[in-house]
């Protein structure tokens, strides 16, 4: 018998190399998603964008390889983890373009990561001496909650953003050309037009037909089917790459229905290589590095519940000096990533859920994709075939996955004492309902100082110091580092 632990087992090439690809797919929309955001934002032109894009691919795929493989004493959590931009950094960098569009605003968001980077990559073991404050009642909680957010992912993927061009309602064409013409007669200085107010916009009032439509909902069901129907009748290998074989088949239909657009494919370039500070050399102004390190000891935070989660997922032990490696990485990525024009790094929660439904438990699996990931960053025709991917046959997949991280999250609380600790109830209780503040109510912060919007933002971030408060509050700082393992254990045996 092997002693060999299933986090370390080699797979051979071929399943490794399908394994990987899987959990490229599952994390891609979510890794292009920023660069394309703060792209625009900051009024970059469709090739700089690209640029953005392949930089981005190339940082997930080489950070990936430094947080799977580990690199150095001091790097590398040596987990199966996919790194990604964390969203968490999407608003302030939004400000940030906002502020100053162009390639002057990049040096300057640039430079605020470079110097995030660094500060995180020096606090990173103050962050990791947090362990004993993560008993299963802490993280069986935070697990739910992340499982229970990224559901509202999943379900976006299938139906459409609730804002953008897919939102469930659009402004009429008819009130738009009434206040554009309107517009027009004010801006001539027609007699008794009075001037338009500055930043009146229409409300939408009729429905989007692209939201929810039935022929991309039939996808992601299709998709869920295959998903399903190779998890319960497939063995072995087959059955592990469920979600891929679903994403496929998912694909193939959308193309077949002339859903699956290949222009961008046919227009990108077949090799282009990422060089450091294409847009020169970065600013570095202090409030800037100030806000994004706050998001970065926010990231952490997080990063600590998605190691805690995979840890037991693995049969892994995270201690203090693992956390600290785990943690180290995201700053490094983040400092890398602002080297090679791109943004702050984390661990993917998507990718844990993929951890949890195929039973794959060794990190080489994300060493191929990290692989993967840096040739995508290097072929850009390769990265626009993935791009092109609808977000519809990714929403099939999404209710498997972040279902499955809930699950995981419930049964560590399954382990938990309730009768001699009966108190452990209410901490579950109100942490759950803290983190679906954001998901219920998502403009609930409007009135308070945008300071601090960075820390209750986050759905995840919310229930997880609701958590870690509360049990302290009742349960004291006794927390056993061991205890989270042994309720993973007690919730697998049943």
């Amino acid at each position: 018998m092997s002693s060999t632990h299933p986090v370390d087992e080699r797979l051979p090439t071929g399943k490794l190399t399908a394994l990987g690809l899987q959990h490229v797919l599952v994390m891609y929309a979510g890794a292009v998603a920023v660069p394309l955001i703060v792209g625009r934002a900051l009024k970059l032109s469709p090739d700089e964008v690209a640029l953005l894009i392949s930089a981005d691919l190339f940082c997930c795929g080489l950070v990936t390889l430094i947080q799977a493989l580990g690199a150095t004493q001091w790097f590398g959590i040596k987990l199966p983890v996919m790194m990604g931009v964390t969203f968490a950094s999407v608003g302030p960098m939004v400000a940030m373009a906002n502020a100053n569009p162009g390639p002057d605003g990049a040096r300057m968001i640039f430079g605020a990561i470079i110097g995030a980077g660094i500060v995180s990559i020096l606090i990173a073991p103050l962050i990791s001496r947090m362990l004993r404050f993560f008993p299963p009642v802490v993280t069986g909680t935070i697990i739910a909650v992340i499982g229970i957010n990224l559901m509202r992912v999943g379900i976006n993927w299938i139906f459409g953003n609730p804002v953008g061009p897919t939102a469930p309602m659009t402004v009429s064409p008819e009130h738009s050309e009434w206040l554009s013409t309107l517009r027009s007669s004010a801006a001539v200085g027609q007699a008794g037009m009075p001037p338009v107010p500055q930043g009146l916009t229409l409300a939408p009032t009729e429905p989007n037909p692209r939201y929810a439509a039935l022929s991309g909902v039939a996808v992601s069901a299709i998709v869920l089917a295959t998903i399903l129907l190779v998890a319960r009748f497939a063995r072995g290998f087959l059955a592990n790459i469920s979600v891929l074989v679903g994403i496929v088949v998912g694909a193939v239909v959308a193309a077949a229905t002339g859903m699956m657009n290949f222009d961008k494919v046919a227009k990108a370039h077949w090799v282009d290589v990422v060089l450091p500070f294409h847009f020169g050399m970065p600013i570095f102004d202090p409030v800037l590095i100030l806000t994004m390190v706050l998001v970065m000891i926010v990231v952490m935070i997080e990063s600590t519940g998605m190691f805690l989660a995979l840890g037991e997922m693995t049969d892994r032990k995270i201690d203090q000096p693992a956390l600290a490696r785990g943690l180290r990485t995201d700053g490094l990525g983040t400092l890398i990533g602002g080297i090679f024009n791109t943004f702050p790094y984390t661990s993917f929660s998507q990718n844990v859920g993929l951890v949890a439904v195929t039973g794959v438990k060794s990190r080489f699996v994300c060493v191929a994709a990290g692989v993967i990931l840096i040739v995508l960053g290097l072929l850009p025709k390769m990265a626009a075939l993935v791009e092109s991917l609808p977000a519809v046959v990714l929403g099939g997949a999404g209710l498997v996955m972040f279902g499955m991280v809930a699950t995981t999250g419930i049964r560590i609380l399954g382990g938990v004492d309730y009768t001699h600790q009966r108190n452990n109830a209410l901490i579950v209780a109100i942490s759950i309902g803290m983190g679906m503040i954001p998901l219920v109510a998502p403009r609930y912060l409007q009135w308070m100082p945008h300071a601090i919007h960075p820390l209750i933002e986050s759905g995840i971030l919310l229930a997880s110091m609701s958590a870690v408060l509360l049990n302290l509050f009742f349960n004291g700082a006794k927390g056993d580092t061991q205890a989270a393992i042994r309720a993973a254990k007690q919730a697998e045996a049943h």
